[in-house]
């Protein structure tokens, strides 16, 4: 079956830079500043970035994100978990935004 995302496409993401190198090298700049040593490890920033991807939905950050969370030493149960707390944020946002329809609803009922 055919798809409009193809795992191989993922190593083509520096293609992007090709029509505008100045842009990638600052972005990929930033990029690899964000995801080094600090605070926070490796290893937590890539289950961090996992959650957001899922988040996001998009599938070349899952991909890439599971493989780096794999290589830092996370497990499927780490990164099962990080998944449930993105899908409980992302569903509580959801939810919290009912009292912007309640409030709609109670104004053009009066």
């Amino acid at each position: 079956m055919d798809s409009y995302y193809h795992s191989h496409d993922l190593g083509k993401f520096s293609d992007i830079g090709k029509g505008n190198k100045v842009l990638w090298e600052k972005f990929m700049g930033y990029y690899e500043a964000v995801f080094a040593e600090g605070a926070l490890t490796e290893r937590e920033k890539a289950l961090i970035a996992l959650a957001v991807a899922h988040t996001v939905q998009c599938p070349y950050c899952i991909d890439a994100y599971t493989q780096a969370s794999l290589e830092k030493g996370s497990s499927v149960e780490e990164m099962t978990e990080a998944v449930h707390v993105a899908c409980a944020i992302r569903g509580g946002a959801s939810l919290v935004h009912g009292v912007q329809m309640r409030n709609v609803a109670e104004k053009l009922s009066m």
